[in-house]
């Protein structure tokens, strides 16, 4: 695969931030963004979560205020408006654009977010075939006129990896396939997401005892209604919401109670809960992806770790040499065991 740097130039490594909510990646981000910056390129902080991409929706993501960001600039907060519907692919040719910005002006990039999705769209190979209605729908045509298992079968001729993983029932995995494969030319398999690196890379994951994180995860709430959590989520509703900025925790719960389906409290008490789901939905993610560099939240060396964590990554990328043109970027390719942290 062609990589997305100059190989004449020296490769710098991104930095992610990832883990679950209320571990405090955004101050860790902001302390690497401080230590990493040098003289005339100071670092900047790329956004990974998919709901501050927002407008407006402010408190109840948790996105840190401008006079909190001390000074470093930060991309990809408040572009899309709440009646947009936020997408994965248009997220990941522009951050992809930014960090490519962020690499010519000589300066490192520190990503930081919880959407597991957005943060592998960014930093893998990941890609999207995209869709054509008039391939879909004769799939479909074929289908219905000659069975699901007609078309199971010529997938297994074509592709027999992607057969295997997908059901003979399963019409519609078994369309999107052989869509994909009209579109592009090349096998299904050849599509799907690969844990390795588009750039150098370094994942520093943050995560914490479950009952340390519960009680964030209740402190946090507890700020955001004091902040205003339903006046904003009034004030957004009023000016338009699409259906991605309503199914965001903190935010549908919310609308349940203005729309009087609930009571307020209850809908407090149901962000909590949604809050703690999430985040052990997000340990989940980032935990099987044995590349992140695990540290403990509350560990008061986390910092230094962190940058330990970078700069060996450095090394290993200064001695890797220039990369090549079929050569995937591959910063860290080890796979530490994660840390159980009262999982």
């Amino acid at each position: 695969m062609k990589t997305e740097h100059d190989p004449s130039r020296a490769r710098r490594v991104v930095v992610a931030v990832v883990g679950p909510t209320a571990t405090g990646k955004s101050d860790l981000a902001l302390d690497l963004a401080e230590r990493l910056s040098v003289p005339g390129a100071p670092a900047e902080i790329v956004n990974a979560d998919a709901y501050q991409l927002y407008r407006g929706m402010d408190v109840g993501t948790a996105k840190v205020p401008v006079a909190e960001r001390r000074g470093v600039r930060h991309h990809l907060l408040d572009v899309l408006d709440p009646v947009e519907d936020a997408s994965v692919a248009r997220y990941q040719t522009q951050a992809r654009r930014v960090l490519d910005e962020i690499d010519a002006r000589g300066a490192r990039a520190v990503v930081v977010g919880g959407s597991g999705l957005y943060v592998r769209a960014l930093l893998d190979d990941m890609r999207f075939p995209g869709t054509d209605p008039h391939v879909r729908a004769a799939l479909e045509a074929r289908a219905e006129a000659e069975g699901t298992r007609a078309l199971h079968d010529e997938l297994a001729r074509r592709d027999p990896e992607a057969a295997a993983s997908i059901g003979p029932a399963n019409t519609r995995r078994i369309v999107r396939a052989l869509e994909v494969m009209e579109l592009t030319g090349a096998p299904f398999t050849a599509n799907l997401p690969r844990q390795v690196y588009v750039r150098p890379t370094v994942q520093i994951g943050l995560d914490c005892d479950r009952a340390v994180l519960d009680a964030r995860v209740a402190g946090r709430v507890e700020r955001m209604w004091a902040q205003g959590l339903v006046d904003e989520v009034r004030r957004v509703e009023a000016l338009g919401m699409g259906r991605t900025a309503r199914r965001a925790v903190g935010y549908a719960e919310v609308l349940a109670a203005l729309h009087g389906e609930t009571t307020e409290d209850a809908a407090r008490e149901a962000v909590t809960a949604n809050t703690r789901r999430l985040a052990r939905k997000q340990m989940g993610w980032f935990g099987r992806d044995p590349r992140v560099r695990w540290l403990d939240a509350q560990s008061p060396t986390r910092v230094e770790d962190a940058l330990a964590a970078v700069a060996a990554a450095d090394a290993r990328v200064a001695a890797a040499g220039p990369v090549t043109e079929s050569e995937p970027d591959e910063a860290d390719t080890g796979a530490p065991v994660r840390r159980s942290l009262g999982s």
